[in-house]
């Protein structure tokens, strides 16, 4: 017979209790919602360096108050803000990243006047969300509540739970238990152009014993989330050639050689119909051990709901699961052209044809390495492959002729999450929520950032806190507000852990 825990006992049959840090979280909402309304009411947009710089100084001011040392390192664009503060010699530095822009909007899209005046809205009977009074926040806030604006959730949601929490515990005369070091983005949307170019310059500025990147959204049930990883991205472009100018497809057709079939043709050959890429050794050297499966299938995943949110009846079978297809290489068709681009259509055979690729990438996968396995793969096809236009002799001197053109923009990460730093960080948000955080192995995106991940060559974990629905990047951005309160609390779970 098994025996719970005394608390458990309760948790289970009586839900959750608040903890004191709960109420704490609850007697200052209120003013962390404002503050992030002040925050958000900020455009971010880098082309306007003069309120980048007044986003840069809002954040500043805060950490100046915490009595954190704060420094404008100069780039080649705009400076980035990294604040510091030793609490003990001692101690273990963790490196904290954010980034304090936002994507570009488009007003006319938006449910609301500005995308850059907060709006705070509850879902009404029907399903939508519409705008309340800002004064309801004086009532009991409701953890459904949404704040609407440009970069309300990415990334200045984390920016100010992350603050907050560290107010919290001045206001308790309590430390965190490592020191801290935050920098500031001021590019991330736009490639990071300002950070990475200072990585030889302020290496040292940013040395830590670990890395955490506060981005991304957290697993869709809301519950605290840990990410060990992100694959990387490379790009290919893929060629075909017919005649060298289009010609009419009644004189043409059946005699100039339609570069369209050709590339299709060269496509198939690359992936089964199960999804399965048939590239020699495109998926060597990544194993799912029974440790690793384990990880995967912590994650709460209902396939038939997963399915019918994406619209498709069944699912490619690289993996067994959707997280684990995400820790193999992908090779995915963007985009595919021809010469035509204007209005309406044209009886034409083309004279040429192609296609734009992505590779996205996990550790055991280089990304130059996954490219020339494409190339070695084109020419097994029976291709003459170059890497710019044939000329006429080459037109003439081989059947089939292919350009293929490729960039490895960022390889993948991983960190092990059963190593110390991971163990660490997974307990304190047990203890704190009273059950284990979902751990996701690898997320199928990439961050920008992967290059400061491998210069600083120190254990890395990205921490999203924000709700999965938040149209990112989209019109109507949002923050749901339980995803806030939650945020503080994990916050401080970690703050007060020593690593």
């Amino acid at each position: 017979m098994k025996f719970w825990p005394l608390c458990l006992f309760f948790t289970a049959f009586i839900g959750t209790a608040q903890t004191p840090a709960d109420e704490l979280i609850d007697q200052n909402l209120k003013k962390t919602l404002i503050e992030h309304k002040a925050f958000v009411s900020i455009p971010n947009l880098p082309s306007n360096p003069a309120l980048m710089l007044e986003n840069i100084a809002f954040v500043e001011k805060r950490y100046k108050a915490l009595d954190f040392t704060t420094s404008l390192l100069e780039t080649s664009t705009l400076p980035i803000l990294l604040v510091e503060k030793v609490y003990d010699p001692n101690y273990k530095t963790v490196l904290f990243y954010v980034h304090i822009d936002g994507q570009a909007v488009n007003p006319a899209t938006w449910d609301q006047e500005d995308p850059f005046t907060p709006v705070l809205k509850e879902k009404n009977s029907s399903g939508d969300y519409k705008a309340i009074s800002w004064d309801q926040l004086d009532t009991k806030i409701d953890d459904d509540w949404r704040i609407y604006g440009r970069a309300a959730v990415d990334d200045k949601a984390p920016i100010m739970m992350f603050i907050t929490a560290l107010q919290l515990l001045q206001e308790q005369q309590k430390e965190p238990a490592f020191n801290i070091k935050v920098i500031f983005d001021p590019e991330e949307e736009y490639n990071s152009t300002a950070l990475l170019s200072t990585l030889d310059t302020y290496k040292n500025r940013y040395a830590a014993d670990y890395f955490v990147v506060m981005d991304g959204p957290a697993h869709d049930s809301n519950k605290p989330t840990l990410t060990f990883g992100c694959r990387g991205i490379a790009t290919a472009a893929i060629t075909t050639y017919g005649a060298r100018l289009p010609q009419h497809s009644g004189h043409y057709g059946n005699y100039a050689p339609n570069p369209v079939f050709r590339l299709a043709n060269l496509l198939t050959t690359m992936k089964d119909d199960d999804g399965k890429v048939l590239i020699e050794n495109y998926y060597d050297g990544i194993t799912i051990t029974p440790e690793t499966a384990q990880v995967l299938s912590s994650v709460p995943f209902e396939v038939t709901e997963f399915n019918k949110k994406l619209g498709v009846h069944t699912a490619e079978k690289v993996g067994s699961s959707y997280q684990e297809a995400l820790q193999f290489p992908s090779l995915n068709i963007r985009q595919i052209g021809t010469s035509w681009t204007g209005e309406g259509l044209k009886t034409v055979v083309p004279e040429y044809a192609i296609a734009h690729l992505d590779i996205r990438l996990v550790p055991e996968t280089d990304g130059d390495a996954q490219l020339a396995k494409i190339k070695n793969h084109i020419i097994k096809q029976g291709y003459h492959l170059i890497d710019r236009a044939p000329t006429d002799e080459e037109r003439l001197t081989y059947p089939k002729i292919a350009t293929f053109t490729g960039k490895t923009s960022v390889n993948a990460f991983r960190t092990n999450p059963d190593d110390a730093f991971g163990k660490k960080m997974r307990g304190a948000l047990s203890q704190s929520f009273g059950e284990d955080p979902i751990t996701i192995r690898m997320m199928g995106g990439t961050v920008p950032i992967v290059p400061v991940i491998k210069a600083l060559d120190v254990p890395t974990v990205i921490l999203p806190l924000v709700n999965m629905d938040n149209n990112q990047h989209n019109p109507n951005e949002n923050i749901r507000i339980g995803n806030i309160r939650q945020g503080i609390k994990v916050c401080l779970a970690l703050l007060e852990t020593a690593f």
